[in-house]
């Protein structure tokens, strides 16, 4: 991967802000659809979570980024710069929405949950 502009794996800021992006957006989601009350226990506390998994899920193998990514100007892709399968999304995700794996990088800035999934966020 070249080593900055596009293609260039994104820094920690960039993600950091899409995935912001990303969790407000599911909290409004959670709320307004869903009627979660933010701050409660319970079941009701796992609705953002549920609907940030399911954005995960359903854009990255067919879009290549989240609503926060795409705004960002970062992309998913496999290590080997193809399109990530279903597989590779549904493992990256789960393991997103456990959060500690994502909280582990190496020293490209790739969290654990990337290098289970053989994936990687790049500049578009």
């Amino acid at each position: 991967m070249p080593p900055s502009g596009p293609g260039s794996i994104a820094r920690f800021g960039r993600r950091l802000v899409a995935i912001c992006i990303d969790w407000a957006l599911c909290q409004l989601i959670a709320v307004f659809v869903f009627r979660a009350e933010l701050g409660q226990g319970g079941a009701g506390s796992f609705a953002p979570l549920a609907v940030f998994a399911v954005e995960n899920l359903l854009l990255l193998p067919t879009l290549g980024a989240t609503v926060g990514q795409r705004l960002l100007g970062i992309v998913i892709m496999t290590v080997d710069r193809r399109r990530i399968s279903v597989v590779q999304a549904t493992l990256r995700t789960l393991l997103l929405c456990l959060a500690v794996p994502a909280l582990i990088w190496d020293r490209d800035s790739r969290g654990l949950h990337d290098k289970a999934a053989a994936t990687v966020l790049v500049r578009r």
